[in-house]
């Protein structure tokens, strides 16, 4: 076996990211996306399910409206996704499934990959690595400001490793491609499908979070929360704000109400919390009573219980301040988290597979995170059957944190995840 791949598909792995980067598309639209990964997987010889056979379409949450996944839709065409592709993608039905199975026994391993971009202008500074060379984003405000695009090309470059040396693998292996992280939108919907129901070891991970020095990486993370994101629409009535104040119905003042006593809401003695309104839109005129407000919400607890009575509080408070000012609200259900457990036990595993990594130089029991993710469909499905899984880290510096208009980071992470996959495949080889 060539101990060398890594290094030689390196390249190409800084290809993919650029390309990918360059062209960032949003959750449940990532039309090229799913387009470019699936041509170069069918190519290798995986069989692939894309779209509507990849993922449970009713299943999915926060949609697009039509108009902007026909938008996407068309220019996708105009990029060069075939007719044949988009007719399994449209309505936003994106994301790849890719199947290996090697014919010799052993365990059926799954790996994750997010695809999606986040609605982010990238800055144009010159001090911007993709701006100074030359693959900053295409599309005006929309960016890959979380590591995607290298979690894509991590997923290629580990497709790549599984169809050169097949002939050493055993057992069957599932490379997921999951549209829609952003949000917590697209993992129930791969899971609902039924992939992972019968993986033996589950893994994915992700570029920095925790800014470690490239080729430190973590095999467990600990401290996801559970998570619900919702919308909240407040519908009044318009009214002249000068000559007939008292015939209109406030929708702005209700949004109001509702985002300063959301954070109001009791902290749980079980566990952390957290509560954030992430968008208020409200209003047409300064001399015009507001008809019609929306909020952005999202609710997090430390477990599904927990997240589950800040969900129940929010949803009081909102019924409370639109109640307060007589006007109506609707509450719409966009994305959802679980909280992951890792398996301590592949924490061994992981470690001493990595012992032979020229890549990896130090391996973390755990690392200590926040935020949620919804992986955590595909990990607690996996170990309710009987299965292990894992979300691990992958080190880089980060001058700037995610979700940040000049987020970069250190492009030689990207071999150090492929090559710390590809050592843990190596453990399970046959070496006949």
């Amino acid at each position: 076996m060539n101990d060398n791949f890594t290094e030689e598909i390196t390249p190409l792995l800084i290809e993919w990211r650029r390309t990918l980067h360059q062209n960032p598309e949003l959750g449940f639209m990532e039309y090229y996306t799913t387009y470019r990964i699936g041509k170069e997987l069918e190519k290798l010889g995986f069989i692939i399910h894309v779209g509507v056979d990849a993922l449970e379409s009713a299943s999915r949450m926060g949609v697009p409206d039509e108009p902007l996944l026909t938008e996407q839709e068309n220019k996708a065409l105009h990029w060069g996704v075939e007719e044949s592709w988009m007719e399994k993608m449209r309505g936003g039905n994106t994301g790849v499934v890719a199947i290996w199975d090697a014919e010799k026994n052993g365990e059926h391993i799954g790996f994750r990959f997010d695809i999606d971009a986040l609605p982010i202008k990238e800055t144009d500074a010159k001090d911007h690595f993709p701006s100074n060379h030359g693959f900053r984003s295409q599309e005006d405000g929309v960016m890959h400001a979380c590591g995607h695009d290298g979690h894509t090309a991590i997923g290629l470059g580990l497709a790549h490793f599984i169809a050169q040396y097949n002939d050493s693998l055993t057992g069957r292996y599932t490379l997921i491609f999951q549209p829609a992280e952003e949000g917590g939108r697209g993992a129930k919907a791969i899971t609902d499908k039924g992939w992972l129901d019968e993986v033996d070891q589950f893994y994915t991970g992700h570029i920095g979070i925790n800014p470690y020095p490239v080729g430190t990486i973590a095999a467990t993370t600990r401290g996801f929360l559970a998570s619900t994101k919702l919308n909240a629409h407040f519908k009044g009535v318009a009214s002249h704000a000068g000559m007939k104040p008292e015939e209109g119905k406030n929708a702005l003042l209700a949004a109001a109400t509702a985002a300063t006593q959301l954070y109001a809401i009791p902290r749980h003695s079980g566990g952390p919390t957290r509560i954030n309104v992430g968008k208020m839109s409200a209003g047409s005129g300064r001399n015009i009573i507001p008809e019609a407000s929306y909020l952005e919400i999202e609710t997090r607890g430390e477990t599904k219980e927990i997240n589950r009575y800040v969900l129940e509080e929010a949803k009081r408070t909102l019924h409370a301040a639109a109640m307060m000012h007589d006007v109506e609200v609707m509450i719409d259900f966009v994305g959802e988290t679980e909280e992951i457990e890792c398996d301590d036990s592949l924490i061994t595993t992981i470690t001493e597979a990595c012992q032979s990594s020229n890549y990896v130089t130090e391996v973390l029991p755990f690392a200590k995170v926040s935020g949620s993710e919804d992986a955590s469909f595909m990990t607690n499905t996996v170990q309710n059957n009987g299965g292990k899984a894992t979300y691990m880290l992958f080190g880089t510096e980060l001058p700037y944190g995610h979700h940040h208009p000049a987020f970069d980071y250190q492009e030689t992470v990207i071999s150090v995840a492929v090559d710390a996959y590809i050592h843990i495949l190596k453990g399970g080889m046959s070496h006949e």
